[in-house]
């Protein structure tokens, strides 16, 4: 077997939290046309026009508050799962981000010239469930850039890994302390895509949200439907946690814009659960495998204040798997059944 490096891609962060970085970093990102699939003119019009002047400083804001002496929580992280990967696998571990740095360009240069002896690269998403906008944008905008650099190595994707027993067993691990808190429901809070993917990525072009229990009537649709996943993915975890089913469900978070997107709506759920009896809530964030804006700010501020100031009594955000053992056993796993 010839020389095998394994290239971990993750969602991105802003290079620093000023609104200056921000606003670059949210151009690249809403810009992407699996993001914001609309025609380029209003794409370019409502992000460059509107959503960035408007969301940019807000969002500055916001970074600042989960900043770290090392920088993006998002990036650091990354780094310290490729350094134990690493360790575990012996292989050579490098890291690209979807948006800003550092870019597939440069892991791809840096492999090339650092391994000319390389003959695969195989590129793991860390994005469990397929989604346009974040496994099928990342994937794509990698392969792309190995195409347009001629490089001598190959290049593999890792497929999503949302059923993945070893992913199922390191995310119901990374919970089953918390279940010791006094709590009376379990919210798996999913990141949100709009409906309108689901019927785009569907490959039957007539099953994702056009039948009745469309994620639970076999379908081809179900190998890149985002909805389905997670589904799945709260449904095994639950399964080997021993969950009653009506002790936990599961939700979207992060909308953007009025079109329709999949719910329930964190948000929503957050502030209904009180008046429903639920004082005591955990939360997990599955479609993120490390602590990000989404989870830190988002989910352990944001959505605390909500579910108080709606009467709830007790809330526990659980850290995303970071660089958990059982996560990097995972990853080790998923390596060795790619390569089988």
């Amino acid at each position: 077997m010839g020389k095998k490096i394994l290239l971990l891609g993750n969602l991105g962060s802003p290079n620093s939290p000023t609104t200056k970085d921000v606003r670059t970093y949210l151009d690249e990102f809403l810009m992407d046309e699996r993001v914001i699939d609309i025609p380029y003119p209003i794409r370019y019009f409502l992000v460059k026009g509107i959503i960035v002047p408007f969301r940019a400083p807000q969002s500055a804001k916001k970074y600042k508050t989960i900043w770290t002496k090392e920088g993006s929580p998002l990036i650091t992280i990354t780094n310290q799962l490729a350094d134990l990967v690493h360790q575990k696998t012996k292989m050579p571990v490098y890291v690209c981000m979807r948006y800003a740095n550092p870019t597939p360009k440069f892991a791809l240069d840096a492999i090339q010239r650092e391994h000319p002896d390389a003959e695969e690269v195989i590129f793991l998403p860390l994005y469990p469930h397929y989604a346009m906008s974040s496994y099928e944008t990342a994937v794509e905008h990698v392969k792309a850039n190995h195409e347009q650099g001629k490089y001598l190595f190959k290049l593999s994707v890792i497929k999503p890994y949302y059923n993945d027993e070893k992913y199922i067993q390191a995310l119901a691990e990374s919970i089953r302390p918390y279940l010791k808190e006094k709590h009376d429901h379990i919210l798996f809070s999913y990141h949100g895509i709009p409906v309108r993917h689901l019927e785009k990525t569907d490959p039957t072009k007539n099953h994702c949200a056009k039948c009745d229990n469309c994620c639970n009537v076999d379908s081809a649709a179900h190998a890149v439907c985002y909805r389905h996943q997670v589904k799945v993915t709260t449904e095994l975890v639950a399964e080997q946690l021993g969950l009653n089913k009506d002790s936990f469900s599961f939700s979207f978070q992060s909308r953007l814009g009025s079109d329709k997107w999949l719910q329930p709506y964190t948000a929503a759920q957050l502030k209904t659960f009180p008046k429903n009896g639920i004082a005591n809530l955990i939360v997990v964030s599955p479609a993120f495998v490390s602590d990000c804006l989404e989870t830190l700010e988002e989910i352990q501020v944001e959505g605390k204040e909500e579910f108080e100031e709606a009467g709830g009594e007790h809330y526990i955000a659980v850290p995303c798997l970071n660089t958990n053992s059982l996560w990097i056993e995972a990853i080790n796993h998923l390596i060795q059944k790619h390569l089988s």
